[in-house]
């Protein structure tokens, strides 16, 4: 190792170790700092281990979760980014905290969640085996552009990459990717059947409208959810893919679905999670998990980070979910619209730096469908924009209470009882969870006191 890159990692670990002992999380701090002084700071770590990246618009961190958790099953140990720090940063402070004083970085796999921009960063400097690539949406366009820049990045990553792509057949903005690399024949797509609530019309705002072979617009059998779903060129047969996975007789009412001629009870009642699991199933496929596995992994485990959590706060029930762009708020909103009853929702809506500060994306949002939805509170720093946004959906206006404090809208939200759903934007869903949880712990206190 040169002395440039071992002076490299004894400063990176001089750093995570003081903010340890300072009490603090080494996050993505020692990660920034060591790319400011070494722009080929990755190649400093000796990671002789597979790795398994996913990245994607939504589902990154399920999806590596639910990996990391099906590696670890077996015993294995498996170094992975939970919380989702992403970033080449935050994959560089990762890496710090788990190597050694010569930047040996010790395991059997390394499962990690990998923003869709840093995909060629990050592997232009370490080694590849598999990449989970799962949907492209428009996200966060002040910081990213459209997205077909982003498609492009990645394309041009795949152009020369020979080890296994598991893509989404039912996105084109995925599927041409598979096609980027003629001479890969690692190449593996997972699609999901037509289930009881596909649409013949899009349901929501989507991107997915031409070929991006001949230009010639895609004609769609049925949609899933936004731009997902069964399409095929006319013109040059752009679509025509065998899945090497294909998720089947999906029943959101059990809820279950089936692989290889084998019934899965899963945890929710989503398209889009079903999409997820059918990502998860295709990469843990390659590896050749026992079935016992999966089958424990999809009906019991929970991420439990705001991706579709489940809370009971007194006497009601309440299911959170992060949305960062419209695709996400939409599929949030169906889930709470396909359940019967009355219903209380909580939008949490910020515009900080990590989040974007252009809002405009929830004009996006298909409030026109609400169902049974008695009341709205909204908070976070744009709590009266996405009360406009609601109220011009045509929404009641006089049932839309704006909270901007957290722990106010909290107290409102929990006056009445009932089922309720919580969507959050990314950097609201973490102080949402909190304060659901001081909420929680609150009305706990009062009993015991009263």
């Amino acid at each position: 190792m040169s002395i440039k890159n071992t002076l490299t990692i004894w400063f990176g670990k001089f750093m995570v170790k003081a903010l340890h002992l300072l009490g603090r999380d080494a996050g993505n701090a020692p990660g920034l700092i060591l790319w400011e002084m070494n722009k080929d700071c990755l190649k400093a770590f000796k990671v002789d281990c597979p790795i398994i990246a996913v990245t994607g618009t939504n589902g990154k961190t399920s999806v590596t979760n639910y990996l990391n958790h099906i590696f670890e099953s077996t015993g294995k140990k498996i170094i992975t980014n939970k919380q989702g720090n992403n970033l080449d940063t935050g994959i560089t402070s990762l890496l710090l905290q788990n190597c050694d004083m010569k930047g040996r970085v010790k395991a059997d796999y390394l499962v990690l969640e990998i923003d869709e921009s840093h995909v060629p960063v990050i592997f232009s400097k370490m080694k590849l085996e598999t990449l989970v690539l799962l949907n492209f949406f428009r996200d966060q366009l002040d910081r990213n552009g459209e997205v077909e820049t982003l498609i492009l990045k990645v394309k041009k990553f795949l152009e020369t990459f020979e080890g296994n792509v598991v893509l989404n057949a039912d996105d084109p903005n995925v599927s041409r990717l598979g096609l980027a690399n003629p001479k890969n024949k690692n190449i593996f797509y997972f699609s999901v059947e037509k289930y009881a609530g596909a649409t013949e019309k899009p349901y929501e705002v989507g991107e997915g409208k031409f070929c991006p072979r001949c230009g010639e617009e895609l004609k769609y059998d049925y949609y899933q959810y936004s731009h997902v779903g069964k399409f095929r060129c006319p013109k040059c047969g752009f679509g025509d893919v065998k899945p090497y996975v294909t998720a089947k007789n999906v029943k959101l009412d059990v809820p279950s679905i089936e692989f290889e001629g084998e019934e899965y009870k899963i945890s929710h009642n989503s398209i889009y999670y079903v999409y997820n699991l059918s990502a998860v199933y295709a990469a843990a496929s390659l590896y050749n998990f026992d079935k016992k596995v999966l089958h424990e992994t999809f009906e019991k485990f929970e991420v439990n980070n705001g991706r579709l959590e489940k809370f009971n706060v007194d006497g009601s029930s309440l299911l959170v979910n992060l949305a960062k762009n419209p695709v996400g708020a939409n599929m949030t909103l169906r889930v709470m619209n396909e359940h019967k009853g009355e219903k209380e929702l909580l939008f949490v809506l910020n515009d900080n730096l990590a989040d974007g500060h252009d809002v405009s994306w929830i004009w996006d949002i298909n409030f026109s469908v609400f169902n049974d939805v008695t009341r709205v509170v909204t908070s976070g720093t744009r709590a009266y924009d996405i009360a406009i946004r609601i109220k011009c959906s045509g929404y009641d206006p006089d049932k839309i209470v704006v909270k901007p404090e957290l722990d106010d809208a909290m107290a409102e939200f929990f006056k009445n009882k009932g089922d309720k759903y919580a969507i959050a934007n990314y950097t609201a869903i973490q102080p949402t969870r909190a304060a659901i949880k001081r909420y929680k712990a609150k009305v706990k206190e009062g009993r015991e006191n009263g």
